[in-house]
Order: C-alpha cells, then sequence, then structure tokens
C-alpha cells in the first residue's frame, strides 16, 4: 500500500488530533514530521539494524528528565512513511499503524520506555 506523501501527513495530523485529552495538554514544544525512510543516524538512535524496521522515533529529553525547563528546540517525533507502508496491505492498516506509531513515540516522549509500552500494547 502507498499513499502519496500528503495523504500520509493527513493520517499523521489526524491520529494527533485524536490523542487523549490528557496527553494533549501533556505535548508541548514537539515538532511532528514525516519523513519517507530513516537515515543511518535515526537507525542508529533507535537501535535498528534494517530501515524497514523502523516506524517512528522520538528524539529529544522526556518530561521526567526536563525538571522546570524547556529545552531550546523542540523535541521530534518523526514517523516513516515507506517502512509503515510495507508492512500494511490497506488503508485501514496503515491508519491504525500510524496510531499505533505515533503513540508510541509520544509515550517515548512522556518517559516510558519499550517494556512500559509494549504492556500498554504500543509496543
Amino acid at each position: 500500500m502507498q499513499l502519496s506523501h500528503r495523504e500520509f501527513q493527513d493520517l499523521v495530523r489526524r491520529a494527533y488530533n485524536e490523542l487523549p485529552g490528557e496527553i494533549m495538554t501533556s505535548i508541548e514544544n514537539v515538532a511532528i514530521l514525516v519523513e519517507d525512510w530513516p537515515s543511518p543516524e535515526d537507525l542508529e538512535d533507535g537501535g535498528i539494524d534494517r530501515r524497514e524496521q523502523l516506524f517512528g522515533l522520538y528524539k529529544g529529553v522526556p518530561l521526567p528528565e526536563r525538571g522546570d525547563f524547556l529545552p531550546l528546540l523542540p523535541d521530534s517525533i518523526t514517523l516513516f512513511k515507506r517502512p509503515i507502508e510495507l508492512v500494511c496491505g490497506t488503508w485501514e492498516d496503515v491508519v491504525r499503524e500510524v496510531r499505533t506509531t505515533l503513540l508510541h513515540e509520544v509515550g517515548h516522549y512522556m518517559g516510558f520506555d519499550e517494556e512500559d509500552l509494549e504492556e500498554m500494547g504500543y509496543g
């Protein structure tokens, strides 16, 4: 399944707008980005060997580690379009994976680790 860049961005925007209110009020100074593929640096940061396996990446300082200051630069959450499309056979699959990936990366922003996210169903 392959979408245009705009269609994919619209799905990300929709998933973002559907985040629960308590999460939305916690998100501050975070850029939500869409890229076709992760870079070699993204793969290294995500601890992944193959670019087809990285759906999203959070870069920044998680909320619990910040204290009372905001970083000068925004944190970022990037969703990688092509890896998501490769594993999804239908429109509904893409919609579900975009939502799950966004929630997973927002979870990292909020301070959850991989084990926590797995237990919550966003692994």
